[in-house]
């Protein structure tokens, strides 16, 4: 990349740039960085979305499902005319519409261990956007092992939970630290149970955004071991600290 932003960038990115923590310096850091964004539905399509208008310079998006009626709701990249087509094929042409300087790489399948360890190795930074706790723990998983920055939501009903895990740092907690039943119900992530309010999501996966941004910016503060409870319905955020446990994979 130039040392210098382009008179195109530099207007593009000009409400970013103007900010005191941001700046040249720090839109340049935004377009150097990799994203993988794994699962493309409530939360992942905000995700990177606002990724993607950030002017990350690459993203990668993993989902194996097709668009239904029943996701047009809360997820914001698909309309009617998308229905029973590839969310990642999709997803990729409005993000590219969006922002065509932004590279977006499509995982159309299934995630695995195989599969994910294959393809992390290309990202800085991960995203987890998935509604079921086996996806969710090998994300946690390889992320560790990888020792890449990871940000977690989960959603349902009116509420949604944001985590942090910076795996370079040794004493942060994981997700199996927080989740200490191994049998935990996936009912309480699926919205085909519980019920989702499409404006939860949004809320959700743009926070998770916002969590990935700060973090390639080195700004604010983190999540790392604690974990962000909304109730959208009553608008109480609290913050509940979790600790590292002992036996757990992470130590």
């Amino acid at each position: 990349m130039s040392s210098k932003l382009s008179k195109n960038q530099l207007e593009k990115y000009s409400r970013q740039i103007i900010l005191k923590n941001i700046g040249v310096l720090g839109q340049k850091k935004i377009l150097n960085s990799r994203v993988l964004v794994i699962g493309m539905g409530g939360l992942g399509c905000p995700v990177a979305e606002f990724l993607t208008r950030s002017g990350i310079g690459s993203i990668g998006i993993v989902d194996h499902d097709l668009v239904s009626l029943s996701n047009i709701h809360r997820q914001t990249l698909y309309d009617e005319k998308d229905i029973g087509k590839s969310k990642v094929h999709v997803a990729q042409k409005k993000l590219q519409n969006i922002n065509s300087k932004t590279k977006i790489n499509i995982f159309n399948f299934k995630l695995d261990k195989r599969k994910f360890i294959k393809i992390i190795k290309n990202y800085d930074y991960v995203v987890d956007g998935t509604d079921n706790f086996e996806t969710k723990f090998l994300i946690n998983d390889i992320s560790l092992k990888y020792k890449k920055f990871l940000v977690t939501g989960a959603i349902s009903k009116f509420d949604g939970h944001i985590f942090t895990f910076d795996f370079n740092n040794k004493k942060n907690p994981c997700l199996r630290c927080f989740y200490q039943e191994e049998t935990i119900s996936d009912d309480i992530l699926n919205c085909e149970y519980e019920g989702i309010l499409g404006t939860i999501a949004g809320t959700i996966g743009s926070m998770q955004a916002n969590e990935i941004l700060k973090k390639i910016l080195n700004i604010g503060k983190n999540l790392n071991g604690y974990i962000l409870i909304i109730d959208l319905l009553n608008l109480n955020f609290r913050k509940v600290k979790f600790n590292k446990r002992k036996k757990c994979k992470c130590s």
